[in-house]
């Protein structure tokens, strides 16, 4: 084989040398540009990590309670040199926990200088099915808008104050006042709680528990056309086996509320989650009260006479302070207000009212308004019952009447002159 010319030689190498270069500065350059876009996201996540520390400074109640809303309360520190620009906060959390609501997710305390912090309070919903336990959810935290975000995971315990007390607590009475109530009415409603243990202690197993009952609270929800305007009950002691508990709640009811019977949830909290409870109230609404009618026909004879009427409590409970007025132009009523005073359901009163007016000439008819009043409950109450015709009559005198009297008179005269005539007579004898 032939040799090649050493020049020949030397100018390859050079070429093969010069492709080498380029070749490592292409490789090169394209490590600085890999290198570049990688940097800005873990020069992010470090720059948020190494100014901000977020913390749960305390929540409450403690332990959370289940089927309610627990507070948390989140601290952000900038711990670096210099200053936070556009600080924010993300909290995520998992179930059973939930947000009040998604829009209150982020936070955003804007600059924050060094060595100051900042303070948040979410509200965390525990779901009523929840078991007692541990939740968990996650605080996302940055520095500034447009760099990522650093996650963090935090717990908290969940679960009603649980005590080994046994005692059970049942619904055994309600109270309302009134009974019945009518739109527009407020009043009361009051519960009985009772410790059905038997004995001071209770075996199961080879384990022995006390039978005392805890009611660490008992709220009443309303409704929309009831509203419940009492705090809810707050437990600070114990049902002995037997003891019981009343618990008050005062409550409103609305102008357009519908008659019939409308329930409110009542819920206890006890000896742990286990001993909860939740109640059916029942409150019934009747807008029917009293009726009063004439018991015969309204008439008034040369201006005057008596009206009578009935008055009749429809209602299902007693009513107070019942009483009756009538209105009418140009006429006097006599009492001008008849106060019959307590009706049980369904009794009936019966009333007199005189009536005198100055047209004794009048014949005719005017309107004469009725008017009831009452009190149920505390709840006082006026309406008109409604409008009923009174007749006036022209009544001639009776001219026979008029001689019999004068003819008894004087027969009465006669007999008396002969009494004391004769008597005198004797006198003188």
């Amino acid at each position: 084989m032939t040799g090649l010319p050493r020049s020949t030689l030397l100018n390859r190498g050079i070429t093969m040398k010069k492709s080498g270069f380029l070749i490592l500065f292409v490789f090169s350059l394209l490590l600085m540009v890999s290198a570049i876009a990688v940097v800005p996201a873990t020069a992010a996540e470090d720059s948020s990590s190494s100014t901000l520390r977020v913390d749960v400074l305390k929540y409450e109640p403690y332990p959370a309670d289940i089927g309610d809303y627990v507070s948390v309360w989140v601290k952000v520190e900038n711990y670096a040199s210099g200053e936070a620009g556009d600080v924010s906060i993300k909290i995520e959390p998992e179930y059973p926990l939930s947000l009040d609501s998604e829009t209150n997710a982020i936070q955003n305390f804007g600059r924050i200088p060094p060595d100051r912090t900042a303070i948040h309070e979410y509200r965390l919903y525990v779901d009523e099915n929840a078991k007692t336990g541990t939740a968990s959810f996650d605080l996302l935290y940055r520095a500034d808008s447009d760099l990522s975000w650093v996650k963090e995971s935090f717990d908290l315990k969940v679960g009603s104050n649980t005590f080994d007390s046994k005692g059970t607590v049942v619904l055994s009475n309600m109270i309302s006042k009134p009974q019945v109530f009518m739109p527009g009415d407020t009043g009361s409603i009051s519960f009985t709680l009772e410790n059905t243990a038997k004995s001071g202690t209770v075996s199961i197993g080879d384990e022995t528990y006390d039978t005392y009952a805890r009611v660490q609270s008992a709220t009443l929800q309303g409704t929309e056309m009831i509203e419940v305007t009492s705090e809810p009950y707050e437990g600070k002691g114990v049902l002995g086996a037997g003891d019981s508990l009343q618990v008050t709640y005062n409550i409103e009811v609305a102008e357009n509320i519908e008659d019939g019977t409308h329930y409110l949830d009542l819920s206890t909290i006890g000896n742990s989650h286990s001993f909860n409870n939740n109640w059916k109230v029942p409150i019934v609404v009747d807008s029917y009260s009293l009726e009063v009618i004439p018991s015969r026909p309204l008439v008034l004879k040369n201006g005057e006479g008596t009206l009578e009427f009935d008055v009749a409590n429809i209602h299902p409970n007693k009513l107070s302070s019942v009483a009756v007025a009538l209105e009418a132009e140009g006429v006097s009523f006599s009492p001008s207000n008849y106060f019959v005073g307590t009706m049980d359901s369904d009794e009936l009163f019966t009333i007199e009212i005189d009536v005198t007016s100055d047209q004794k000439e009048y014949t005719g008819t005017k309107n004469v308004t009725i008017i009831a009043s009452f009190r149920n409950g505390l709840n006082e109450h006026e309406f008109i019952v409604g409008e009923r015709p009174l007749e006036f009559e022209k009544v001639e005198e009776d001219n026979n009447a008029a001689i019999i009297s004068a003819v008894v008179l004087i027969l009465v005269l006669l007999i008396a002159g002969g009494y004391l005539y004769r008597k005198r007579q004797k006198q003188d004898e």
